[in-house]
């Protein structure tokens, strides 16, 4: 097996690959898609493994922000992960993952996340379950009790508006200390900004994305940044109530919405599991934020069969907020790249150790959690 960056001229191999593998993609989006994939291309985020001049199986990169405890880092969202049918069983989907892997390294990237349409082959490569999408069913007329606690301008918006939305994002996840959450680049934004059926309204320090479907409703993205936005925006769906039964909503587990309301007793909750990889310990503890004022100075051991470079003895130092890995010849607990991975998302070491992911000394255990304590979720899927 070959591994090469795809070009303009392998696309319709992709698509007999996904069309094997996924079933037909219907013909208006086929145009869409390779829209969508061409800056991709350009940047050398499209793998293929080739068996002579057969396309075996794809992968691809997308290039996202993603925020641990309010502090942005690109991230690798990993997509499009395909295999012929006939090569499945051979080793070519982790020939694929570890080519991206080392691409995406490459490109800088020191965490990476997917959402798994199986879970063995990602969890042998490092991924770990982390977090998810939750997609939150409300009634309507709950929203429409939302009464907004001051006068808050709204306007449409379109794609010039995507610096702004860009920048709602980055403030917000800032300020709560969002850990999970991820946003493309401009060109991405003014892609999805020009979707033709969707609602979009923005605030000064929020704005909402939302549609109907069917003879309901789904918000795609709400995102405001004080509590009067919060309810100018979701009072602004509720006001379709008179037609609609249901709100669907992508939302974090702790979003003040479901504080709003004035009748809540159940929450109908359907959540999309993604998930996420350490690719270089050093620069994702770096670059990861953490609580202000926790203090941590521990050891901990690290196994990556994929990532050489990850596998040793590395010295956790947090402080002020900010984190570093320096390696290390001292002892101490014993994590997998899985394991670790998932301590860095906020996973607690009790469910670490009876999972398997970690072993050993546990004096660091309680100063761990606390150090990276994080809720992780996303808003999108990819």
């Amino acid at each position: 097996m070959e591994i090469r960056y795809l070009t303009p001229d392998d696309l319709d191999a992709v698509l007999d690959v996904r069309r094997r593998s996924f079933g037909p993609m219907p013909a208006a989006d086929v145009e869409r898609w390779r829209g969508l994939v061409a800056p991709i291309l350009d940047e050398g985020r499209y793998l293929g493994a080739y068996d002579g001049t057969r396309l075996a199986a794809a992968a691809r990169l997308r290039p996202f922000t993603q925020w641990w405890y309010g502090r942005p880092q690109t991230m690798a969202g990993v997509a499009g992960v395909t295999v012929n049918p006939e090569d499945r069983g051979r080793g070519v989907g982790s020939l694929i993952m570890r080519a991206i892997i080392d691409r995406a390294v490459e490109l800088g990237d020191a965490v990476s996340a997917l959402f798994p349409a199986t879970t063995p082959i990602y969890r042998s490569l490092g991924f770990e379950h982390v977090g998810a999408q939750h997609a939150v069913t409300l009634p309507a007329e709950a929203l429409r009790t939302i009464r907004p606690a001051g006068q808050v301008k709204l306007r449409r918006m379109g794609p010039d508006d995507a610096s702004d939305v860009m920048a709602v994002l980055d403030r917000v996840h800032r300020a709560t200390r969002a850990s999970g959450p991820i946003s493309g680049d401009e060109a991405a934004w003014r892609r999805r900004l020009e979707e033709p059926d969707d609602f979009l309204y923005l605030a000064d320090d929020g704005y909402v994305i939302y549609r109907w479907s069917g003879h309901d409703m789904e918000v795609d993205s709400l995102v405001a940044g004080s509590e009067e936005t919060a309810k100018a925006l979701w009072s602004l769906v509720g006001s379709s109530s008179s037609v609609a039964k249901t709100v669907t909503a992508y939302v974090a587990p702790d979003d003040p919405v479901l504080w709003l309301l004035r009748e809540r007793s159940k929450d109908q909750v359907r959540q999309t599991r993604w998930m996420f990889r350490v690719l270089a310990v050093p620069a994702a503890v770096a670059r990861r934020g953490y609580p202000a004022g926790v203090t941590l100075d521990a050891v901990v051991e690290v196994s990556d069969p994929v990532r050489e470079s990850n596998a040793t003895a590395w010295r956790l130092e947090v402080s002020g907020g900010t984190g570093a890995a320096i390696r290390s010849l001292d002892v101490g607990p014993k994590l997998t790249i899985n394991g670790f991975s998932a301590l860095y998302a906020g996973i607690p070491t009790a469910t670490l150790r009876l999972a398997g992911l970690m072993s050993g000394d546990t004096r660091y255990d309680e100063a761990l959690d606390t150090a990276f304590a994080a809720r992780p979720y996303m808003l999108d899927y990819f």
